[in-house]
């Protein structure tokens, strides 16, 4: 019987991966989903942080039980105005539950950018691996009204 996960392989075999993948993470991906053999993907390194990140982002506090704090709180900025104060109070509260929640990166700037579509904000996060000072940019689409 084969097993339903993916034995890595590549860049992933654990024999290949990297000293800083390996020190950076490795583990499912995300979302977690078979894929057309019925197996579950992995990743490792940079790849495995940004997902953590769009984890912290997308979740809010209260949803997981045995950690009620965790997660971004972006929800409560739902129906509000595309307006320098909600931009700011963005940009707030992920510089706040990154630097809480993921202890392997370094917050170097953030920017919550307007958009042609009113009710559409970027939330354009530059920062940095502590592990190595490697620079990474990441942009999360966050509608203000619900779709």
């Amino acid at each position: 019987m084969s097993s339903p996960f993916v034995t890595p392989s590549g860049p992933l075999a654990s024999a290949a991966l990297s000293e800083r993948d390996r020190r950076l993470g490795q583990g499912w991906g995300q979302p977690l989903a078979p894929d057309a053999q019925g197996r579950l993907a992995r990743v490792a390194g940079p790849e495995k942080v940004r997902q953590a990140i769009f984890t912290i982002l997308d979740t809010e506090p209260g949803e997981r039980v045995m950690r009620a704090d965790f997660g971004c709180g972006l929800r409560r900025f739902l129906m509000q105005p595309n307006n320098p104060g909600t931009r700011a109070g963005i940009e707030r509260v992920v510089t706040q539950a990154l630097t809480r929640w993921e202890p392997r990166i370094r917050v170097l700037e953030v920017q919550v950018l307007s958009t042609d579509d009113p009710a559409l904000v970027h939330i354009d996060l530059h920062y940095a691996h502590v592990l190595d000072g490697r620079q990474d940019v990441l942009v999360y689409p966050f509608y203000l009204e619900q779709r």
